[in-house]
């Protein structure tokens, strides 16, 4: 574990305070360990390919399949 003394606005010390209160945290560390993960979400999962999206447009354009109700869905697939 690294410990590190940081300078902060009051602006980050008040969403600190924030994070903290809204998910029950016992300090600020651990305020700024939450905000790091849900950054890493949002900024550095993998980005969907272009082709894929491509992809999944045609797909969606493909008509449905009718299965009728769930008792023939469960006739056609022998679940009964």
């Amino acid at each position: 574990m690294v410990k590190a003394i940081i300078t902060i606005t009051d602006d980050a010390n008040r969403i600190l305070n924030i994070i903290k209160a809204e998910y029950a945290l016992k300090d600020k560390s651990e305020a700024i360990n939450v905000m790091t993960r849900e950054y890493e979400e949002l900024v550095f999962e993998p980005k969907v390919k272009p082709s894929y999206l491509r992809k999944l447009k045609k797909i969606q354009k493909e008509p449905l399949a009718n299965i009728g109700s769930l008792k023939d869905f469960r006739k056609r697939y022998s679940m009964d």
